[in-house]
């Protein structure tokens, strides 16, 4: 009984990081070092993640700022951020690299949001198939008599009691990010 509620805790925990995640991406005109976090940059032949070749910071709300700590990646950095799905171009001065964010315009805005809202709807999805699943596990278990009747009846309300927490929070972060992505 406990195992299924917990392996059901544990998927809709990595959905809803999943769901994080993907929004840690998205830039909301402001400049955020984790869009780097997927690129990943030829260190003598070995594909490494920027910012264990680099120091990242942001000394603006439009800038991220990239210094190589050893020079001769500047073009080997610029080069995986133009590969990059991000969609800024890099600029360089010989020693440091900058992404420089443009203002996002008010159609650009809504059609974040509405991603932001489709990638929300498909975590819920998840979270509800998890649910379903679940419920199909504890009904196979009353059948085969490892379960009484009480006790899936109490599993079942845990896994929905489960399921409205993690839709909550799900709504939460498509709320959280809209608003980050609306705010001029």
């Amino acid at each position: 009984m406990e195992d299924i509620f917990q392996v059901s805790e544990e998927k809709m925990g990595k959905t809803l990081a999943s769901l994080e995640e993907e929004y840690s991406v998205i830039r909301a005109g402001r400049a955020n070092p984790a869009i780097l976090n997927k690129i990943m940059v030829s260190y003598y032949g070995t594909p490494t993640p920027i910012q264990q070749t680099a120091n990242i910071s942001v000394p603006e709300a439009r800038l991220i700022q990239i210094q190589p700590w050893d020079k001769s990646l500047i073009k080997e950095i610029e080069k995986a951020i133009n590969m990059s799905e991000i969609g800024i171009n890099p600029t360089n001065d010989g020693t440091v690299i900058r992404l420089v964010f443009p203002e996002l315009t008010e159609d650009r805005r809504k059609e974040l949001c509405k991603d932001v809202k489709k990638k929300g709807e498909d975590s819920k999805v998840a979270i509800r198939n998890i649910r379903r699943d679940a419920n199909e596990k504890i009904k196979k278990a009353e059948k085969d008599g490892e379960f009484t009747e009480d006790d899936s009846k109490d599993t079942e309300e845990k896994i929905q009691k489960l399921t409205d927490k993690f839709i909550e929070k799900i709504e939460k972060a498509v709320d959280e990010k809209t608003k980050e992505i609306m705010t001029v």
